[in-house]
């Protein structure tokens, strides 16, 4: 009985060791058991979603344009392209801004879920977003967070200072956007700038 004790206590120091390889599968397990179910839930959200989605008419080109601003953050406007994917019928739109001599620059996309195709083009997306992650090393930080009442994916790159950032707007409007020479809050500044809202 003593023995059996003595394994008991053993174990469970082991188990309880914070560097343990044992104790770290056993965090991962409820975390994936606990994204699987936040997965459930909104895939469960998502279908009526893109019922809603799939009849709504998908933003024109020259809406699009019209929501991009002509400057954000000192940083004027160099470049735009609308209707790469009206191929596949899917509305979408990414426009790059710089400051002067180029040294910074930021990059936004856009993809409306709206339409038949637009919105299955989007779940996938919103799946990722139902994840809960963080990760770090030497060269970047990448994590889930909400900003503004949004689940939102963040990634800094530290070496070379970039940051890539996406959402979800109104659980309909993909928006990936890329700092160069800018941190998280230099490019959140930015996103701040371009009126998400005004989108829809």
């Amino acid at each position: 009985m003593k023995k059996f004790l003595a394994i008991l206590v053993v174990t469970a120091c082991f188990v309880s060791c914070k560097d343990n390889p044992v104790s770290e599968k056993i965090k991962e397990t409820r975390q994936n058991v606990s994204n699987t179910n936040k997965a459930v839930k909104e895939l469960n959200k998502m279908q009526e979603d893109i019922e809603e989605l799939k009849d709504i008419e998908p933003l024109t080109n020259d809406e699009l344009k019209a929501w991009l601003p002509d400057e954000v953050e000192g940083m004027k406007r160099i470049s735009y392209k609308a209707g790469q994917t009206s191929y596949m019928q899917i509305a979408s739109i990414e426009a790059t801004y710089a400051n002067e001599d180029k040294s910074k620059k930021f990059k936004v996309q856009v993809m409306d879920g709206a339409g038949t195709v637009g919105a299955t083009a989007t779940a996938g997306m919103r799946m990722l977003f139902s994840q809960d992650f963080e990760e770090e090393d030497e060269y970047k930080t990448r994590r889930t967070t909400k900003k503004n009442g949004m689940k939102v994916i963040e990634e800094y790159h530290k070496q070379n200072n970039k940051s890539e950032i996406q959402f979800m707007q109104d659980n309909r409007f993909y928006i990936k956007v890329n700092g160069t020479n800018m941190d998280i809050d230099e490019t959140w500044d930015a996103i701040d700038e371009l009126d998400a809202d005004d989108l829809g």
